[in-house]
């Protein structure tokens, strides 16, 4: 049976050096309203773990609604993250392909039994999010969002 059910990509999450110079650069290209730029909430309420340690792992975040999927622009501030990782070894580009879920815990299970393990989560408001280490076996990150409240 299939972990990740339905299969139904809501967002592709992608690593940048330059927040503000990204933004720009989209809204020009493609012809769209600059959105905000978001700052992660601190450990006391992001509960952030990477590799299995507590981390003061933060981000700033903007969101394109592209149609059916939202592009995530990340760039990487504070502690150890997934995101910091990303860019050190590999510079920009296409970190993560996200799926909205509803059981990420069930589904976590059933991917580390492939050999995918968690790389990193935390919370966010009104839900939570999980970046497996998938790059190996699907060729990306996977992330997957669960609405909670």
């Amino acid at each position: 049976m299939a972990a990740i059910t339905p299969p139904v990509v809501t967002q592709i999450g992608i690593v940048v050096r330059d927040i503000e110079r990204t933004v720009a650069a989209y809204s020009r290209i493609f012809g769209v309203d600059a959105p905000p730029v978001l700052v992660t909430d601190e450990y006391d309420k992001a509960h952030t773990i990477f590799n299995g340690q507590p981390t003061e792992a933060r981000a700033k975040l903007a969101f394109f609604q592209m149609g059916q999927v939202s592009i995530e622009l990340i760039e990487p501030i504070g502690g150890p993250s997934t995101w910091r990782q990303f860019l050190e070894e590999r510079g920009e580009g296409v970190h993560h392909i996200a799926f909205q879920v509803q059981d990420t815990d069930g589904v976590v299970r059933a991917l580390d039994a492939e050999g995918i393990p968690v790389e990193q989560q935390g919370d966010y408001t009104g839900g939570r999010y999980t970046y497996l280490n998938s790059a190996s076996a699907v060729g990306t990150i996977l992330e997957l969002l669960e609405n909670t409240g």
